[in-house]
C-alpha cells in the first residue's frame, strides 16, 4: 500500500532543510534515512539506485530522492519528495535574491564554514557504512579502490561514469559466483513501461522541440526554458558542473550580471538542498519576464524536469534487469565502484574544501563521532558544527 502524499512530503522536507554539504553528502543523509532508519530499500537497492542516477544525466541527489518517492508513493509520491527536498532551498535562494536573507560578518561566515566540516563527516560515515556491505571481500574492495583512483585522476563527470562502467565490468568477470538476489532486493516502483516510453518520448521532443521553438519565436519565456531544460538535460554530474551551461546561457546574453551569477552561486552553498536550486535564483533576478517568484518556479522546473524525466523512463526497466544474474555481478562490481566514486568525493572536493587545518579536523571528528558512535541524527550533527563553526572562526 502506497505511504500517505503528506507522509512523504514531511520526511523529504525535513531533509530539504537540514542536507548540507552538496550531492555527495546528500546521499549519505539519504542512507542514514532510508536504509538505516525508515528501512525503506536494502543496501543493495540503495546502491544501485545510486548507480543508476550517477549514469543519468541531471542532479544525481534529487533524482535519488524523487525515485525514492516514487517507491514509495507512485508519481506522486515522486513529485511529493521532489518538493519537499527541493522548497526549503529555492525559497531561500529567491529571497536571497531579493535581498531578505544573506549571512553575512565574521559569525555568519564561521557558521556556513561550520557547514561545510559536516559535510565530512557524513560523507565518511556513508563511505565507512557502504564500503562493509558492498565491497566486503577482495574483488569489490579492489573494484572499490581502482574507481577511487580513476576518479581521482580523473575529477570530472566523464570520471566518475567511467569508474561506474570499469565497475560493471569487472564485476561480470569477478562477482559471477555471488548467489542471486531476491527480487525484493532491487527497488520496486508502481510505473508501467508504457508511462516510461512516454517519459523518455516527452524528454526527447523537449531536447529537440524548445531549441525549434525558440529560434522560430522571439520570445523570451521560451528562450529561457530552452536554456534551463537544456542545461538539466546534458550535464552529467549534476550541481557544479551545470554552472558553466547556465553562465553561457544568462550571463554572456546580458540576462544576468556576473556579479549577480556569481553572488547567487556563493549563496548557493550555504543553502541545504540541491544546488540545482540556484536556477531559481537567476530566475528571480532575470532582466527579461517573468522574472520574481514566477520566473523563479518557471526556471526551476524547466531544469529538473528532463533528468525527473529520464528516472521515469529507465526506472521500471533497471527494476527488471536487476534480477537477472548477470546483470547482477554487474551491480555488485557498479556498486562496489560507487564506495570508490564517493571514497574519492570525501577527500577532493569534501576534504580539501572543508579541512584547512586542526580546528576543522577536531570539529569534523566531534561530527562524525555524533553519526558513528552515538547514532545522532545528521541534523544535530549540522547544529553542531554551525554552532562550533561560529565558535572557532566567527571572531
Amino acid at each position: 500500500m502506497p505511504d500517505p502524499i503528506d507522509s512523504i512530503f514531511a520526511v523529504f522536507l525535513r531533509l530539504g532543510l537540514t542536507s548540507f554539504g552538496g550531492p555527495i553528502a546528500h546521499l549519505g543523509y539519504y542512507r542514514t534515512e532510508f536504509v538505516e532508519r525508515r528501512r525503506w530499500l536494502s543496501e543493495a537497492a540503495y546502491a544501485d539506485l545510486v548507480a543508476l542516477c550517477q549514469l543519468l544525466p541531471g542532479p544525481a541527489s534529487s533524482q535519488v530522492s524523487f525515485a525514492v518517492g516514487l517507491g514509495r508513493g507512485g508519481l506522486l509520491g515522486g513529485v511529493a519528495a521532489w518538493l519537499g527536498f527541493t522548497l526549503p532551498s529555492a525559497v531561500a535562494m529567491v529571497l536571497f535574491a531579493q535581498g531578505a536573507a544573506a549571512l553575512t560578518g565574521p559569525l555568519g561566515t564561521g557558521m556556513l564554514h561550520g557547514l561545510q566540516v559536516v559535510a565530512v563527516a557524513v560523507v565518511a560515515q556513508a563511505v565507512w557504512s557502504m564500503a562493509r556491505s558492498l565491497s566486503p571481500d577482495r574483488p569489490r574492495a579492489t573494484i572499490a579502490v581502482v574507481a577511487t583512483l580513476i576518479v581521482t585522476v580523473a575529477p570530472t563527470a566523464i570520471g566518475q561514469v567511467a569508474a561506474i562502467l570499469a565497475g560493471a565490468a569487472a564485476g561480470s568477470w569477478l562477482c559471477r559466483g555471488a548467489p542471486v538476489a531476491a527480487a525484493p532486493a532491487r527497488l520496486a516502483v508502481p510505473i508501467s513501461r508504457a508511462l516510461a516510453v512516454a517519459a523518455l518520448v516527452v524528454f526527447a521532443l523537449l531536447l529537440i522541440g524548445l531549441p525549434i521553438a525558440a529560434a522560430v519565436w522571439s520570445v523570451p519565456t521560451v528562450a529561457v526554458i530552452e536554456a534551463f531544460y537544456r542545461a538539466g538535460a546534458l550535464v552529467f554530474g549534476g550541481g557544479h558542473v551545470v554552472l558553466p551551461l547556465l553562465h553561457a546561457s544568462v550571463v554572456e546574453p546580458g540576462l544576468v550580471s556576473e556579479d549577480a551569477f556569481l553572488s547567487g552561486y556563493g549563496a548557493a552553498q550555504a543553502v541545504p538542498g540541491p544546488l540545482f536550486t540556484f536556477a531559481a535564483y537567476l530566475g528571480a533576478i532575470m532582466e527579461v519576464p517573468p522574472s520574481g517568484w514566477p520566473g523563479a518556479a518557471l526556471c526551476l522546473v524547466a531544469i529538473f524536469l528532463p533528468g525527473l524525466l529520464l528516472v521515469v523512463g529507465v526506472l521500471p526497466y533497471w527494476e527488471s534487469l536487476g534480477r537477472r544474474a548477470p546483470m547482477q555481478a554487474a551491480l555488485r562490481g557498479v556498486n562496489a565502484a560507487v564506495v570508490g566514486v564517493l571514497l574519492a568525493a570525501l577527500y577532493d572536493p569534501v576534504w580539501t574544501k572543508g579541512i584547512g587545518g586542526p580546528a576543522d579536523f577536531a570539529l569534523a571528528l566531534v561530527a562524525f563521532a555524533l553519526l558513528m558512535v552515538w547514532k545522532a541524527p545528521p541534523w544535530v550533527a549540522v547544529l553542531v558544527s554551525a554552532a562550533g563553526g561560529a565558535a572557532l572562526f566567527g571572531r
